[in-house]
């Protein structure tokens, strides 16, 4: 029960990491490498507000949240829009975003590493026990689990009760069908990659409060999401929650039974599984 739960609470916040990258490439269909380097970016500044003002994480994600979804809407219009408009195919937009953000990935990281330099850093808060069914966790573990679950199931209301959300998940279906009932397609991808750029930053405060981080993890990260988002499929918001609860699950069953330094090769071995065996992602149809 130990290793299930810790693995659901770590899961959890590896959610809100695909739900954002889920929103940039399902449907702006920009595969953003840098998507670590917000989330590394996210919990220095978390960092510098706690250490520095004494703020609450938690509240500064009413800073960390809109802050971040300017900065990506900015990237969108001034990198990410010309590149659409050359486009002539969906391919050759994700070739051209994977070369685009794989610079800005080198250019965040240089910044951040002249600004932190190359030291762990870590916080104290809420570093006290919480017992769930006679087992204890990191207080602070299970507060991110929940203000995961809060943001993950707004954005989830959001996407299938509101008619922004709706036009959101049109563009993400069909964006030509979406331009036949007035749907302006370059606004709601530009608000699409924001808005997946702002949850990323999310998981990296919460991720913040209880995770030891320097500014060359992001890669890292950035693989991550790329494997739940692939799991889960393209675009489907259920399949990455479902596969990010999974990846937190095979990570803390390494973890505990095996070894630590293994738990990488896990992700790509679970990662090469679902490629051969569930291509079009835990929920997809295979195409007739």
């Amino acid at each position: 029960m130990l290793i299930l739960l810790t693995g659901l609470l770590l899961g959890g916040t590896y959610t809100l990491i695909a739900l954002g990258l889920t929103l940039q490439y399902g449907v702006a269909r920009i595969m953003n490498l840098a998507n670590g380097e917000t989330l590394v970016a996210a919990c220095f500044v978390t960092f510098w507000l706690y250490a520095g003002y004494a703020i609450n994480p938690l509240l500064g994600l009413l800073v960390i949240g809109p802050g971040a979804f300017v900065v990506n809407w900015l990237i969108y219009a001034w990198l990410m829009q010309p590149l659409v408009k050359r486009a002539r195919n969906r391919g050759m937009l994700e070739v051209d975003s994977i070369l685009a953000t794989f610079g800005l990935l080198f250019l965040f990281q240089g910044l951040m590493l002249q600004a932190f330099g190359g030291s762990y850093f870590n916080y104290e808060f809420l570093a006290q026990p919480f017992s769930i069914m006679g087992d204890s966790f990191g207080l602070n573990r299970v507060v991110a689990f929940v203000a995961a679950a809060v943001i993950a199931a707004a954005l989830y209301v959001f996407l299938y009760h509101t008619d922004r959300g709706t036009a959101v998940r049109a563009v993400a279906v069909d964006p030509r069908a979406a331009r036949l009932v007035a749907i302006d397609v370059r606004r709601t991808a530009a608000f699409a990659f924001a808005l997946g750029g702002a949850i990323t930053a999310c998981a990296g405060t919460l991720l913040s409060t209880f995770y030891t981080f320097n500014t060359s993890m992001g890669v890292l990260f950035t693989m991550k999401a790329l494997i739940i988002v692939i799991m889960g499929g393209v675009g489907d918001i259920r399949g990455a929650v479902l596969a990010a609860l999974v990846l937190g699950l095979t990570e803390t069953l390494v973890a505990s039974l095996l070894d630590p330094g293994l738990t990488l090769a896990a992700n790509y071995a679970l990662f090469i599984l679902v490629l051969l065996f569930r291509p079009q992602g835990i929920f997809g149809k295979r195409p007739a």
